[in-house]
């Protein structure tokens, strides 16, 4: 099949000045593409190409440009109408160095196929019969901003809560996780953290001694990646379980990742499919690190509800126990409505809601 494509840019509108180590986000860039046949104008698969910037591969000050150049080349394509052969000829069309258009393209196509009906992936979870564990997520800020979020999360019944750390003082940082450890043991709430690579080889070792004291479930790339060597001696060496994020980036070869995860042996890996290139690529490092009994779990990467409607119907597919990081959808003022709704720390899709029109 031939496939007319069409982009619309959108600016989502964070509800709060959201902090990371990196900074702090107060607005989105993403860019819906619509997909759609001469022979059925009125099945419209839609997909999400949402680099960050700062941290995507492929984000840059014209990637508007480069999407509609790389959409413009496929649209001249032959696409096959089978899911497995059409996520392979994406592979093959879209090169790895645009991991987030990937992943656009892929959801537009499988929605398209799919009918248009915002149906990803054929699985319990999009006809509302399966429900996914998520933590709760709480982003950097003052004291007083986090301890708020920390008390709203524990209020709407999440049982997991993921922390951003490395912002602030280290030592205020530990008063919250305490706080929590106080009133709640690692049996009834299981706190992750995620430091973005803020700590440095001269303190990673005693800060990561301080964490493990408060029964921290798992910390998420604990030093800048990039320095394979010492994040394998400390996954070798913590106390606490370490989770590689950063460090998947741009490593794409099926060998360049088994030998990746073969040095630093990490105990889980996250995986974001608009950063590490798509769902082939994402299948790729679940079948890996479940072969070497490394553990993972599924992340958005602030997505609007298109691309995070995508990754959860994905993630779905393998009926994850651990919680997954897939409660972005209530961070802006602007997102795109949909039948995605989180109860009690697990995000259900309520198929008696409709989508909300993009425009």
């Amino acid at each position: 099949m031939q496939v007319h494509f069409e982009v619309i840019p959108h600016i989502l509108k964070f509800r709060f000045e959201a902090g990371t180590s990196r900074g702090a986000f107060t607005e989105k860039e993403t860019w819906f593409i619509k997909a759609n046949t001469q022979a059925k104008p009125e099945i419209i698969g839609w997909g999400e190409a949402s680099p960050l910037k700062g941290l995507s591969l492929d984000y840059s000050t014209d990637y508007e440009v480069q999407l509609k150049s790389q959409l413009v080349g496929l649209s001249k394509l032959d696409f096959p109408e089978e899911a497995e052969a059409l996520l392979t000829f994406i592979a093959e069309h879209i090169p790895a160095n645009f991991p987030s258009i990937r992943f656009g393209v892929e959801t537009a196509l499988l929605d398209l196929i799919n009918g248009g009906r915002r149906m990803i992936f054929n699985t319990d979870f999009v006809r509302g019969k399966q429900r996914m564990p998520i933590n709760g997520l709480i982003w950097m800020g003052d004291v007083d901003f986090m301890q708020q979020q920390i008390e709203e999360k524990l209020k709407e019944g999440f049982s997991t809560i993921k922390i951003k750390i490395g912002a602030i003082d280290f030592e205020r940082e530990l008063d919250l996780l305490e706080g929590i450890r106080k009133r709640y043991s690692s049996r009834e709430i299981t706190l992750r953290v995620d430091a973005n690579g803020a700590f440095t080889e001269a303190d990673v070792f005693d800060k990561l001694e301080q964490l493990a004291s408060l029964e921290i479930h798992s910390i998420e790339q604990p030093i800048m990646a990039g320095q394979q060597s010492l994040m394998k001696s400390i996954c070798e060496e913590s106390p606490m379980d370490i989770a590689l994020d950063e460090e998947l980036i741009g490593v794409n070869d099926l060998e360049a990742k088994k030998a990746l995860l073969e040095q630093i042996k990490p105990q889980y890996i996250i995986l974001k499919p608009s950063l590490l290139g798509g769902i082939l690529a994402c299948r790729e490092w679940i079948a890996l690190a479940e072969s070497m009994n490394i553990g993972w779990w599924m992340t958005s990467m602030l997505e609007s509800n298109i691309g995070l409607n995508a990754i959860a119907q994905f993630t779905s597919q393998y009926q994850p126990i651990l919680p997954q990081g897939l409660g972005t959808g209530k961070l802006y003022h602007n997102n795109i409505e949909s039948p995605l709704e989180i109860r009690k720390g697990e995000l259900l899709y309520n198929f008696a809601k409709d989508w909300g029109e993009i425009s």
